[in-house]
């Protein structure tokens, strides 16, 4: 039985030493949390009758040609419902999964921006792998055992690697920019921010979907303003021809809609369902991102 008190849940963490883990470990509330690695152990070889809760982070995030859409299915559906098949055999009381965006599919400009209710049409093996664990796992849930699914955009702050890290680098090294007046918005999610939803989420005893994320999108050209106003380095921005960024964009599709394309999303009903808000503002998280980069250069 969950303890009494809101942080005193003894969590484990499947999936050691990764970038949302050892965040959750930094920035939790909860009072005991261990992590184990899934490489060393099999899950029927982790004693589950320790916990209260498992917040499930192992998974194969990046696309990649060498990684077969079977193997996306085994490590980021299969071994996720293996892990919760002995957590609840075990008595944990709730199983939180980190899911992502991508089981939406293609975000569809001018669509309205997606939220915990939208329809889910997975295109890559990621978002395929990831929607199908859901499915699985809700059908695990009853009265003993909760499932928790959060679906979160683009995750930064301290230690961030891929995407944000490419921008931030971008701009140290770049003082002019094709970015100015950039007519999108993005939404992203401070680290800090979704381990303090995975907090209340966890002390509410939350079941369902629910999305995690800053209290407001960025255009492209507000987030290099803010990474270059705490980088401390000049920053000069100049347009180019909207018809230039459509055949770039179709010639290199994934770079130019990351800098040039909207991804919206709103997460309404995971607010009042918690009774929360992020602690963080985005300007905020992102300002601690860079001092933190400024101070460490991960």
């Amino acid at each position: 039985m969950l303890s009494n008190s809101k942080y005193m849940n003894r969590v484990l963490i499947t999936g050691a030493n990764s970038f949302v883990g050892k965040s959750f470990i930094k920035f939790s509330k909860q009072e005991s949390i261990d992590e184990v690695s899934l490489l060393d152990k099999k899950p029927e070889e982790i004693n589950f009758s320790k916990y209260d809760v498992v917040l499930h982070l192992v998974a194969i995030v990046h696309q990649s040609k060498k990684i077969s859409e079977k193997e996306y299915f085994r490590v980021n559906k299969d071994l996720a419902i293996q892990v919760a098949n002995e957590a609840k055999k075990a008595g944990v009381q709730q199983f939180v999964f980190l899911s992502t965006v991508k089981v939406y599919g293609k975000y569809i400009p001018g669509a309205g921006a997606w939220n915990e209710s939208s329809t889910c049409d997975p295109e890559d093996a990621y978002g395929k792998s990831k929607y199908a664990a859901e499915l699985a796992l809700k059908e695990l849930e009853d009265s003993n055992f909760t499932v928790s699914i959060v679906r979160t955009p683009l995750v930064y702050g301290e230690n961030v690697k891929a995407n944000m890290r490419s921008i931030i680098k971008l701009v140290e090294k770049f003082p002019i920019l094709p970015l100015a007046e950039v007519d999108n918005k993005r939404s992203f999610t401070s680290v800090e921010n979704l381990v303090a939803f995975i907090d209340r989420i966890i002390e509410k005893r939350a079941s369902g979907v629910f999305i995690a994320k800053d209290e407001k999108g960025l255009s492209t050209t507000e987030l290099v303003k803010i990474i270059s106003q705490y980088l401390e380095r000049k920053l000069i921005l100049f347009s180019i021809p909207r018809f230039i960024i459509r055949i770039c964009t179709f010639v290199y599709p994934k770079i130019f809609d990351r800098l040039y394309g909207s991804f919206e999303m709103e997460n309404k009903k995971t607010l009042e369902k918690l009774d929360f808000l992020p602690p963080l503002t985005v300007e905020e998280g992102i300002k601690k991102m860079i001092l933190a980069y400024r101070s460490q250069k991960w």
